[in-house]
């Protein structure tokens, strides 16, 4: 029988001393944009939402009964809620079997419908977009297992929520669906992009409120750039319009704060009585208006942005269409206060100059920044004030483009993050900086040639940030640079 060596203590001692050698050296992979899809308040598609965007088209309309998704509940309660909603406009995506028009029975009637909610359709719906644009669909088991997704949301599905509280209120728990917990978790839209095309890479979802699909987008860059896959699938995707999701933005706007007339939600700015537009009910056109002196809340909004990530060589050899390049991800925490960040804005500040290092560009040479800002009291004059500061003279002298294009989307929340991302990609592709709707009075933070675009201006932009600020004090900036 043959015998076990023996290890003595001594022998372990030794062998447990010795380092191990450095992990293998990783060059920093280039990852560039190969694909793009949409779902918005301006249309389903990226065409149509991006001809709408600098026509000056907006998709902001009246709040109706049938957006409070309230089915199950009686007339009188319906009624009720919906009066005492201080807002009464909302960014929805338009819905219908048109051109233009986010089709429900393709997307929420499938097989899988009974788990899918609406916050996952609609990112079904803007992969399956993006991967068509990238002609990225692979059958092999390789090129599936160095694909992955990174799709995160804001809130998930809160209408199942109040629908599953309803069931409690009314002793009828037990008819709860078994899918209620699938419906209402944020990364099942990444999983079920997944497993629709059998996508085996990383599977993640960021969840950080407003800057969700910036994150979302620079999470899965440096997958790419580490080595983990050759392509993601990247963005964001929201459906809050719901009486409970509305109903809590307008409760907070009506909390009293005895000790200081702002409230600041990490780049939300509100003034104590008011957090969502709510003075321009009767003119839903007008009521998101960023950097507008007017400006007096956000419009919350819904829809998803999706963007097909991959390495440069791997898509140069097989002839993909690249629109950008990714070049730098800056991120940071306010690291201050639960809803008020430092005065001086440094969080923004951060992140935009992360990402400007990262790039190994300077300051002068980005031609356009598409700003979060949502068009509430003081976070846009925040924001602004940012601005100039990382870019000074540059910004002074008129020869960089701004806008946000929230006045033209609302506030799309888990989604703004990505989609914001993408109309930055399409501003470098097409030549065009996309204008600011509503702007009739800009800020007193602006003068002379520093001042948001009330057209869109044809010009080349080789080098363009996008902004995303979000609850809790997270902070994102994409940087994206025209094809090598």
């Amino acid at each position: 029988m043959a015998t076990k060596a023996r290890i003595l203590p001594k022998q372990i001692r030794r062998f447990c001393s010795r380092a191990f050698d450095p992990p293998p050296p990783r060059h920093r992979r280039r990852v560039v944009v190969t694909g793009l899809g949409m779902v918005t308040p301006l249309g389903c598609g990226v065409e149509a939402t991006w001809r709408r965007l600098v026509e000056g088209g907006c998709g902001v309309r009246a709040l109706s009964l049938l957006d409070l998704k309230m089915e199950g509940f009686d007339e009188a309660t319906v009624m009720q809620t919906y009066e005492q909603l201080a807002s009464k406009v909302v960014a929805a995506v338009p819905c219908g079997k048109e051109v233009g028009e986010f089709d429900e029975n393709r997307w929420l009637q499938s097989k899988d419908h009974k788990s899918i909610a609406k916050f996952i359709s609609y990112a079904l719906c803007s992969a399956d977009e993006a991967l068509t644009d990238a002609k990225w669909i692979p059958n092999e088991p390789e090129s599936k297992e160095r694909t992955g997704v990174s799709i995160g949301g804001g809130t998930g599905s809160i209408s199942d929520i109040l629908d599953a509280a309803q069931l409690i209120c009314e002793r009828r728990i037990r008819r709860l669906s078994p899918f209620f917990i699938p419906r209402i978790l944020i990364n099942m839209a990444a999983g079920h992009v997944s497993m629709k095309y059998g996508f085996m890479g990383p599977n993640h979802a960021a969840v950080t409120a407003c800057a969700t699909g910036a994150h979302s987008i620079g999470d899965a860059t440096r997958m790419i750039q580490f080595g983990d896959v050759d392509v993601m699938v990247a963005g964001g995707t929201e459906s809050s319009i719901d009486a409970l999701s509305v109903a809590g933005f307008c409760r907070h706007a009506s909390q009293r704060f005895s000790d200081t007339p702002y409230i600041n939600l990490n780049g939300f700015f509100f003034c104590r009585s008011r957090a969502l537009a709510t003075k321009y009910n009767f003119l839903p056109d007008v009521a998101s208006r960023p950097f507008d002196c007017g400006r007096d809340g956000f419009v919350i909004g819904e829809g998803s942005g999706v963007m097909v990530l991959e390495e440069l060589d791997h898509a140069v050899q097989r002839g993909a269409k690249i629109y950008a390049e990714i070049r730098g991800y800056g991120m940071s925490g306010d690291a201050y206060h639960i809803t008020q960040p430092h005065n001086d804005g440094k969080g923004a500040i951060l992140a935009m100059t992360r990402a400007i290092e990262q790039s190994g560009l300077h300051p002068n040479q980005i031609d356009y920044v598409n700003a979060h800002a949502t068009s509430t009291p003081l976070g846009d004059a925040a924001e602004a004030n940012a601005i100039k500061y990382v870019f000074s003279d540059h910004a002074k002298s008129g020869c960089l483009a701004l806008s946000s294009t929230k006045g033209a989307t609302g506030h799309l929340l888990g989604a703004a993050g990505s989609v914001e991302a993408i109309f930055t990609v399409l501003a470098i592709h097409y030549g065009v900086a996309p204008l600011t709707i509503n702007l009739e009075k800009p800020d007193p933070v602006f003068s002379g040639p520093f001042s948001p675009l009330t057209t869109s201006r044809e010009m080349p932009i080789r080098a363009a940030l996008s902004n995303s600020f979000g609850f809790g004090g997270t902070n994102a900036s994409l940087l994206f640079t025209s094809p090598p």
